[in-house]
């Protein structure tokens, strides 16, 4: 007995594995390598998402990711205006290397196909509107990004 053959299903190709990336701080070293990974899992072939939250929401504020420092660890971070010289330092090193910024990474992400997805309890706790998100951020729960975050071969809090 010879079986048809569902020609959708043969033609159809494999689902794309699925990576997710949590970015909870607004400063250089914070959102540097949740951008960097996402793109580079697009690239990939991956389903590549963002997920901000806390501060890391500020990354994908209008305006946010320019807005990013860098704060020193330790006693050297609490010296007044010592973030601000560090910033000054990283940002030299970022152009040196020919790195691209903050706001040029956020943008060949979503070029590259990597959803940034904002925490609705950060939105809703920090009262901000959605209105202030960079273009095509979409808001979800904690449960939204867990039930994709199950469904991925990795998920990294970056």
């Amino acid at each position: 007995m010879v079986q048809a053959v569902d020609k959708t299903e043969a033609n159809a190709e494999p689902a794309k594995e699925k990576a997710a990336f949590v970015c909870v701080k607004d400063t250089l070293d914070g959102a540097y390598p949740s951008l960097v990974l996402g793109i580079n899992a697009a690239r990939q072939g991956m389903e590549a998402k963002i997920f901000y939250s806390f501060a890391g929401l500020n990354m994908v504020k209008k305006g946010g990711s320019e807005r990013a420092r860098y704060i020193p660890s330790g006693p050297m971070g609490a010296i007044p205006g010592m973030s601000r010289i560090a910033t000054n330092m990283m940002k030299k090193k970022i152009d040196k290397a020919d790195i691209p910024s903050l706001a040029e990474l956020q943008e060949m992400a979503q070029l590259e196909g990597v959803e940034l997805i904002a925490c609705k309890m950060s939105v809703d706790m920090m009262e901000i509107d959605e209105e202030q998100l960079v273009d095509d951020v979409k808001v979800w729960s904690a449960g939204d990004f867990m039930a994709y975050a199950k469904e991925c071969k990795l998920c990294l809090f970056t």
